[in-house]
Formats: C-alpha cells, sequence, structure tokens
C-alpha cells in the first residue's frame, strides 16, 4: 500500500479544453493546491451561491473502489468488529460480494463493477485500511470540474454512455473505467455508475472548513453525496449536484452510492502503473 515513484505530466490542450499537470501514482491522482469555483447560481438553491475554494494538495483515487478490493478489505478486517457500525448490507438483493468458503468473494462478472452496498461507515473503514480517507465535498468537486465552471468532468458536451454510466436499469452497474469522460485531472467515473461518499457534513453554502462541516463523524446531521448514479436519467448528471442522508442514511448501503478514497499525504516519486492495494 505504499506508493512509490511520481511522474508529473503536461498535457497538451490544442483543440481540447485547457488541463493542468497531471500526476498518476498507481491508480491515484495529484490534484493540486489552488482556487477554484464551487457550486452555480443557476440551479438548485443548495448549489448557491457560486463562489471560490482554495484546496491543498490532494490525491484521489482515478477509479470507485471495486468489488473485489472491498472483498479483500472484508476478508482482512471482517464485515463488522464488536462495536461498530454495519460497513457492508451482505444480505440485501443488490450486493455483489457474498462469502463462499469462508471468505468474501466479489460476484462472478462484477469483480470490476464499483462496490455497492457500502455505508458511510464502511467507506471510512475502508479507506482507512489503506491509510487514505474519503475525500472531502470540495476536494471532490475539485477533482470533478477543475476551475473553468465546467458542468461534467469532461467538459460541456452533453451525457452520452461513452462518456458516462447512466440512465440504466436498477443495479446495472458497469466497469470503472471511462477515461473519454475522465475529468481535467484524469479522474475517471465521477459522473455516473455510482454516487459517491464524503467526508462532509451538509451545511449551506459558501463551503468553509471551521463552520463544523468537516469532518462528518456519523454522530449527528447529514452527510454529502456527490455525483450520479448508473440509473439517474441525463438531467440529474451534474458536478455541482449535492445529495445527503441522515445518520440511518449513513448507516445503511445504497445500490446507488460508492466511494473513492483520498490523501493529503504527500506520496513520493511515482511511476504510471495500474491501481495497487
Amino acid at each position: 500500500m505504499i506508493l512509490v515513484g511520481r511522474l508529473v505530466v503536461s498535457l497538451l490542450a490544442a483543440n481540447l479544453l485547457a488541463v493542468p499537470a497531471v500526476a498518476w501514482a498507481d491508480g491515484i491522482m495529484l490534484i493540486q493546491a489552488g482556487a477554484f469555483w464551487m457550486g452555480r447560481d443557476d440551479g438548485p438553491p443548495d448549489e448557491a451561491p457560486r463562489h471560490r475554494v482554495s484546496v491543498r494538495d490532494f490525491w484521489i483515487e482515478r477509479h470507485k473502489v471495486t468489488n473485489a478490493e472491498f472483498a479483500l478489505f472484508l476478508n482482512a478486517t471482517g464485515l463488522r468488529p464488536p462495536g461498530s457500525d454495519r460497513r457492508y448490507d451482505e444480505d440485501d438483493a443488490d450486493a455483489r460480494i457474498h462469502r463462499s468458503q469462508g471468505l468474501w468473494i466479489a460476484d462472478p462478472g462484477f469483480e470490476r463493477h464499483p462496490v455497492v452496498e457500502v455505508s458511510w461507515f464502511g467507506a471510512r473503514d475502508y479507506c482507512t485500511w489503506t491509510g487514505r480517507r474519503l475525500p472531502t465535498e470540495a476536494e471532490w468537486e475539485k477533482a470533478a470540474r477543475g476551475d473553468d465552471q465546467r458542468p461534467y468532468p469532461w467538459g460541456f458536451a452533453a451525457p452520452t454512455p461513452r462518456l458516462a454510466v447512466f440512465g440504466r436499469a436498477y443495479n446495472a452497474t458497469d466497469s470503472t473505467s471511462r477515461p473519454a469522460g475522465a475529468s481535467p485531472y484524469r479522474v475517471e467515473d465521477m459522473l455516473g455508475n455510482l454516487r459517491e461518499w464524503t467526508s462532509t457534513a451538509l451545511h449551506p453554502y459558501p463551503y468553509r472548513t471551521d463552520d463544523g462541516r468537516e469532518p462528518y463523524t456519523g454522530a449527528t446531521g447529514r452527510v454529502v453525496v456527490r455525483g450520479a448514479s448508473h440509473d439517474d436519467p441525463a438531467e440529474s448528471l451534474g458536478v455541482t449536484r449535492r445529495r445527503s442522508y441522515n445518520r440511518r442514511g449513513a448507516a445503511a448501503g445504497h445500490h446507488f452510492v460508492g466511494f473513492r478514497c483520498a490523501t493529503s499525504e504527500d506520496l513520493g516519486e511515482v511511476a504510471p502503473g495500474g491501481r495497487s492495494r
């Protein structure tokens, strides 16, 4: 789980929207410090006002956590240690990880699909297990949007199946790889497939880190969920869209919510490569 080597890549922007410098680290992407426009003024009230937010350097996983990856976590740590909240709704009909001969195993054909039915507590614990954490709401939006106020990670074009997984039947997830729909930082699958847990408690904008919204602890309040799901319609996709769940919702898994991890730690020199755990 310790990542070594780093390659910083300058991407040419000819005939493309301006793209910031990108660094790959075995499937986790560097988002460089700086300000960006968060929210919008021409949408739902909870997405306003549009305002400038600054974030520090952080890394975020290029893909959502998959069923196969979460199965490894369950085998290493257990479904629900004594005194802890439930991590995974294994008895839900939508679950794609099941116990076989004493081991948790992803269902055949769903190994590389994003994991479903993971509670907020399970997502938090998984990220801690990997030495990481859930991203804040602001980090998620910057990683998805960059700084040109685009409505979608890939830019301004309307969603299509090549860019995102949306408008599908109930529980019809797909693999996490959608390079054509990547964000300016080459983070993939940020809209569609599954919405994503964050570490942020729901508060009105403007976003601040010192007003009690960071971090959400699961004790009180509502936790923010960002992104869109495979069974959401095209009109509900957007990088500024905010949803939230109370503690009961955070303690349950859902067929339309997944997650990815982030970290603020310097990962050192990295080389391009696949994901590792």
